[in-house]
């Protein structure tokens, strides 16, 4: 007789889904430039007509491309260009309306001919591991799709590798079907013998069929849906700034989740190889990413990160009003917003001591527990002594408000980030 099954018994995977990797969920794509006509492309005025037609209805620069080349033949009818500002369409969203919300919240007409656009929005990355939030290797792209692409090994050297050839199955006269997706192998060939990547020696690389891919995956706030934005980038510059950013934020705070990074453009100039081999310099946009975080004050005159149990003690003494403890927050920022000034304060500042409390209500978080992980999660948020920066007390509550479309999801990601810094 078979051992009835249970639930509870422990162990890895429980689901066939689980035996894949998992990876998030992407609702859209923020583009970080363009793409204009090529020269062939402009001397064909059906391509010119198709490519402006669909430009104004916002179609995405791969469905121009791929329309310009059915009715016109040519292969390559677009290509590339750096631009200061991002290009968030529609057609590049599940919901399109997530677009049209971003570039209308964040957006901006700077009087510089080229209309309203994204030139800086701010976004909140969802791992606290710098590799999850920006993945990258070298990959050689096909038609059909990657043909050749990194991969790390456990010994710590870069492999290049590729997918099996499928196995044909005589007796049903065509391919095995595989489960879990296609088999990867090492690319053992005349070019790579070894499986090694050394771009030196490779050809794809060489000829420039192999180059660097990477994306952001991050989310935006104030725009709705169940999974993460997409930006690519193929710039190592912008890899090696955003790395460094990640890494000075972590160091300071110990996290990066829940952190309001600022993404932007620079014009800086950068050094490249030109086809003579020579060494030559360039001006070009780069994103970059800032943080409007206090180091010095995070760091509190240590080089060591701000401990997670110092955040838990202050929360807990903010809470139960011990000596040393901060005041309440909205309360004293209220307080402190009211004095030496002559005129009243903008109406969203009026009551924000009750508009504050009635936000917390709303939100079901008006009990002893939810007040500390309030707490814990505004000082992980907004770093030590946010409750004597105004302007954070502000953004504070304007979490708050943004979190009523979704109250269950806000509880959730506050006792995920109180449980990380409360014992």
């Amino acid at each position: 007789m078979h051992a009835p099954i249970t639930y509870s018994e422990p162990g890895g995977r429980r689901s066939l889904l689980e035996e894949r990797p998992m990876r998030p969920p992407v609702i859209g794509k923020i583009r970080p430039g363009i793409k204009i006509l090529t020269k062939a492309a402009r001397d064909r005025p059906e391509a010119v007509t198709i490519h402006d037609a669909m430009l104004a209805r916002g179609e995405s620069f791969e469905r121009i491309g791929a329309e310009i080349s059915r009715v016109t033949g040519i292969k390559t009818p677009l290509v590339p260009k750096n631009v200061p500002w991002f290009t968030c369409r529609a057609s590049d969203f599940a919901n399109p309306a997530v677009a049209e919300e971003i570039v209308q919240r964040y957006g901006e007409d700077r009087n510089d001919g080229n209309g309203h656009r994204l030139w800086r929005f701010p976004v909140i990355f969802a791992f606290d591991d710098w590799l999850s939030n920006m993945p990258n290797q070298l990959v050689a792209w096909t038609q059909s799709g990657r043909q050749y692409f990194s991969e790390y090994g456990p010994d710590g050297r870069r492999y290049c590798k590729m997918y099996a050839p499928p196995v044909r199955d005589a007796r049903a006269n065509r391919a095995k079907r595989v489960w879990g997706g296609r088999s990867v192998i090492l690319r053992q060939d005349d070019a790579i013998p070894d499986g090694i990547c050394d771009p030196q020696e490779c050809p794809q690389y060489q000829t420039g069929q192999c180059n660097l891919s990477a994306s952001f995956f991050f989310a935006v706030p104030c725009a709705p849906g169940l999974g993460l934005i997409e930006m690519p980038t193929t710039s190592i510059y912008v890899l090696q700034k955003a790395h460094a950013a990640m890494q000075t934020v972590a160091m300071a705070r110990g996290r990066l989740v829940g952190v309001k990074f600022w993404m932007s453009k620079q014009e800086v100039e950068i050094s490249r190889i030109d086809d003579a081999g020579k060494a030559v310099r360039q001006m070009q946009w780069l994103i970059t990413l800032d943080a409007e975080i206090d180091i010095a004050e995070l760091l509190d005159g240590s080089d060591r990160p701000v401990p997670a149990l110092a955040l838990a003690t202050e929360a807990a003494s903010v809470l139960e009003g011990t000596p040393g403890g901060e005041r309440d927050d909205v309360t004293e920022i209220s307080a402190q917003e009211g004095q030496g000034s002559d005129t009243d304060p903008p109406p969203e500042e009026d009551d924000l001591e009750s508009e504050y409390r009635d936000l917390v209500a709303r939100l079901k978080l008006d009990n002893d527990e939810g007040a500390l992980q309030l707490k814990a999660f505004a000082t992980a948020t907004f770093g030590r002594g946010w409750t004597k920066r105004p302007q954070d007390v502000r953004q504070f509550v304007q979490e708050l408000r943004t979190a009523l479309a979704n109250p269950l999801a806000f509880r959730e990601q506050v006792a995920a980030i109180a449980a990380d810094v409360i014992p």
